[in-house]
């Protein structure tokens, strides 16, 4: 059984019991047999020495044991030299995600930014205990919904993300350092920033290597993806008259700065260059974060009461069995 505590030690203190029974059979043992000598009654010492006599102690004997297990049983030991592998939880992630008027192209189906809402919320749906926030940029930045353990809530937040809420423009620093403020204090086991974009950082005070050193510094991890297939990619615009039309535009994605961004942060790079390789980078992500921390073991707890009120039930019936058979006709 290895190691074993006591739920409740203070039962143990019942063992007391024990011997206070033993003291007392022995008195009533003395009591009960008197030096008498009779005529005609010369055999009854070969009666008395024999084996069923004496094994009627054993009844006695039985009584103890039951008392001492149903005791140790009410004590609740607990074995502790259980060891088991486990993935630590409390992982906090912050997805930064770009919804420049860029993400409106039809490379991804229907477009990157629905594409990204949702590989996004499969993530989510797929990391049952970790904590979730979301951060927008385009022009400019800001917390969508911060860090909570209710996916349900994260998920509506992705789901009503849209095109134009902020002024257009690409500014990727103010996305990563608004995503930084929001996680920097966490107390997380791991912190991790998820960064996605389909552009060229062209707004914004910081830099995106600033942003990226600062979120070094407070030791977050900041994956990055590029989306965006290679060569052109069609895009929805609108004439004079309002009419929407498809045009050609060059994918434009500063690779380097992102792949700087991760490497800053011990994170990595990944393009994704439609649907399924997007969906596969997510799939990698959720597999080297669990490989990150799939590495603590502890000890658990395990109850040991049952085999001893088990052997008490047992003992407490084959006492009673040979009390009224083998033992019924001896006092």
């Amino acid at each position: 059984m290895g190691n074993v505590e006591f739920a409740y030690p203070g039962f143990l203190y019942g063992l007391i019991l024990i011997p206070l029974m033993v003291a007392w059979y022995l008195w009533k043992g003395k009591k009960g047999t008197a030096a008498l000598r009779l005529s005609g009654f010369e055999n009854i010492d070969q009666r008395i020495r024999s084996a069923r006599v004496w094994l009627r102690h054993s009844l006695f004997a039985l009584r103890l044991l039951v008392v001492a297990l149903i005791t140790i049983g009410l004590a609740r030991p607990q074995s502790s030299n259980r060891w088991e592998q486990v993935t630590t939880e409390g992982i906090d992630i912050i997805m930064c995600m770009d919804v420049s008027g860029s993400m409106r192209a039809m490379d991804f189906r229907p477009n990157r930014l629905e594409a990204a809402k949702s590989v996004g919320i499969e993530f989510v749906n797929a990391r049952q205990d970790d904590r979730f926030g979301l951060v927008v940029f385009a022009g400019e930045s800001f917390t969508q919904c911060p860090l909570t353990t209710d996916r349900a809530v994260v998920i509506n937040f992705l789901k009503g993300i849209e095109f134009g809420v902020i002024e257009d423009g690409t500014a990727i620093g103010m996305g990563l350092a608004t995503a930084v403020n929001r996680i920097k204090d966490s107390k997380a086991r791991s912190k991790v920033i998820i960064l996605l974009t389909d552009g060229v950082n062209n707004r914004g005070d910081v830099g995106p290597v600033t942003a990226a050193e600062i979120a070094a510094s407070f030791g977050i991890r900041v994956y990055t993806i590029g989306v965006g297939s290679h060569g052109n990619a069609p895009i929805p615009v609108q004439d004079a008259f309002g009419r929407t039309l498809t045009r050609n535009m060059p994918v434009e994605i500063d690779e380097e700065v992102l792949q700087r961004i991760a490497a800053t942060t011990g994170g990595n790079y990944f393009r994704a260059t439609d649907n399924n390789k997007l969906r596969e980078i997510y799939q990698q992500i959720d597999r080297m974060e669990k490989t990150r921390l799939d590495v603590k073991q502890f000890s658990r707890k395990k109850e040991e009461y049952f085999p001893f009120l088990l052997a008490a039930l047992l003992l407490l019936l084959c006492e009673i069995l040979l009390r009224y058979t083998v033992f019924r006709t001896i006092p």
